[in-house]
């Protein structure tokens, strides 16, 4: 058991740096909405569509794999991240504006444009290609090992997912904690109608919040479907509610929790495909290694319900 444990943390590394990225989006949306965003799953396969057509016409002319790779991440983040914004847009912002204090409407509005999404991306997909399971081609420049060590070979593939990932990750805290536009951000989560009598247009930074959180997804997708060759109209479903369990799991809001959430996630997913059969005999196979995620979720949130970095809500009164 101890001899496969590097393996186990580099593949739960590699898994978790995709959840944590999709989960940045939930945590995002929710720090300013108090939104918990389902359609965000379905903004994430839009981005794994968009970079597998990008590999589709691209890879047959014969350009360099790792230029074709950086079109489909730019591609993949680019259309999530606008699809993104035409969601909040067109499905939350009337909400917004109606007033409406049931917070079951929007989480409703959410789930349907989860399903319009599906069905619609399944619709182009049918009448384009007349298929809908689309696969990532095979490129020998990203099969080869990069290292081996302590029993791990490492694929350049994996070293690009954690690095991308990694790098996004950062390049999103110095954004919101550095720039203009993060302080605009976390100004509007902490009080938007203040934040509007301090010359801040909430919509214009909410919509901005939408297209980083997309643009986030729709990157993890096309790292996902590096990963696992093949995606499809539903392919952000399991992903989605993974990722929402990380963002959970380490503090729903807490853009450092979404990170940690979701590598913690990604490892216990990994160990348990790895432990299960060797703990039992073969009795419990790899399949249960969700059900094992979500005990861990419901475990932590029983000693500590805001998470690992969230923080309890005071009422003032």
């Amino acid at each position: 058991m101890l001899e496969i444990l590097p393996g186990v943390i580099v593949e739960g590394a590699l898994l978790g740096s995709v959840y944590a990225m999709v989960a940045l989006g939930y945590t995002m949306v929710y720090g300013v909405l108090g939104l918990i965003n389902f359609a965000h799953s379905e903004i994430f396969m839009i981005g794994a569509i968009t970079g597998a057509e990008v590999f589709r016409h691209l890879a047959p002319v014969g350009f360099n794999p790792f230029l074709i790779l950086a079109a489909a991440l730019a591609a993949g983040a680019a259309s999530a991240g606008c699809a993104a914004v035409a969601v909040e847009r067109f499905a939350y912002r009337p909400l917004r504006r109606h007033g409406s204090g049931n917070r079951l409407v929007p989480l409703i509005t959410a789930i349907g444009v989860s399903f319009l999404l599906q069905d619609l991306v399944r619709l182009v997909e049918g009448i384009w290609h007349n298929e809908f399971y689309i696969s990532y081609p095979s490129t020998a420049a990203f099969e080869r090992d990069l290292f081996s060590w302590a029993g791990v070979n490492l694929q350049i593939k994996s070293a690009i997912v954690i690095t991308v990932a990694v790098g996004m990750m950062a390049g999103l805290t110095l954004l919101v904690e550095k720039t203009r536009l993060g302080r605009a951000i976390r100004a509007v989560a902490q009080d938007s109608q203040a934040a509007s009598l301090m010359g801040v247009d909430p919509d214009a930074i909410i919509s901005r919040t939408f297209l980083v959180g997309g643009s986030l997804g729709g990157a993890a997708g096309v790292l996902f479907g590096i990963m696992f060759a093949q995606v499809n109209p539903f392919v952000g479903f399991m992903p989605g509610i993974k990722a929402f369990t990380a963002a959970v799991l380490g503090g729903i809001g807490s853009i450092p929790g979404a990170m940690a959430g979701g590598m913690v996630l990604g490892i216990v997913e990994t160990a348990g495909a790895a432990y299960l059969p060797l703990a039992t005999g073969g009795a419990v196979g790899s399949e249960y290694t969700d059900l094992l995620a979500f005990v861990v979720l419901v475990l932590l949130l029983f000693f500590r319900p805001q998470g690992l970095f969230g923080k309890p809500e005071i009422d003032k009164v």
